[in-house]
């Protein structure tokens, strides 16, 4: 699995015209599921999220969690992380996990997220969706695992 985490201010996705997914202050992640991707990998990925410390404390310090923070979660379901762009022009996403094996991972990373007791919203997996987001920072790490 591989996560664009992006520190916002607001993020939110758009469907077809319609808001269906919308978060105040908190982080923007495109998750990108590989194939052979388990449990195991969304459990670590899901802990490292929740209990990352980039928000600012009273002093402005990168200390607090999104948690801490009272921060939400907008977690995207994104195959093209996985793109491999080491030959030609034409991006390939053989590592890519196919959407039967993808879906039910993502959902149960973001359902591990909200074991741990933060709000978390999401994309439609598959779908063409617009994000939009306001940085905060802007502070983006990529988490593997």
């Amino acid at each position: 699995m591989r996560i664009v985490l992006q520190r916002v201010k607001s993020a939110s996705v758009t469907v077809e015209g319609e808001m269906i997914s919308e978060i105040g202050g908190g982080l923007l992640l495109l998750v990108g599921v590989a194939q052979g991707d388990g449990e195991a990998e969304a459990d670590w990925l899901a802990g490292k999220v929740a209990r990352l410390r980039i928000f600012g404390d009273e002093e402005g310090k990168m200390n607090l969690s999104v948690e801490d923070a009272g921060g939400e979660i907008l977690a995207v379901s994104q195959f093209t992380l996985l793109a491999d762009t080491r030959k030609g022009n034409r991006p390939s996403f053989i590592r890519a996990a196919l959407p039967d094996e993808a879906e039910p991972l993502f959902d149960y990373f973001c359902g591990k997220l909200r074991d741990e007791g933060i709000s978390v919203q999401t994309g439609r997996f598959g779908a063409m969706m617009d994000v939009a987001l306001v940085n905060d920072g802007p502070v983006t790490i990529v988490l593997e695992r």
